[in-house]
């Protein structure tokens, strides 16, 4: 099963709006997550933490701490699911 870019962005969105109360439309592959979303670095453990119940793969800290941007947090999702075919 091949899950598109724009599937994994739509996913992102949800969990930024269930998890930490920021609007979809802000959640944009440009979007820095700390500095415009005014994420935190317990925020970026959580959404780690998401990201793993959604892929069902363990995200290794090394590979999450580069993640800056949303289309970042896309590409190590999509590296996760390619793990799994």
């Amino acid at each position: 099963m091949t899950v598109t870019e724009n599937e994994i962005l739509e996913r992102i969105r949800a969990i930024f709006k269930e998890n930490f109360a920021i609007e979809p439309e802000r959640v944009t592959p440009e979007a820095h997550l700390f500095e415009e979303l005014d994420l935190d670095s317990i925020d970026a453990v959580d959404l780690a933490i998401k990201l793993q119940e959604m892929t069902g793969r363990r995200i290794k800290p090394e590979e999450f701490k580069s993640v800056r941007t949303v289309a970042d947090v896309v590409t190590a999702v999509e590296s996760l699911l390619v793990e799994q075919e």
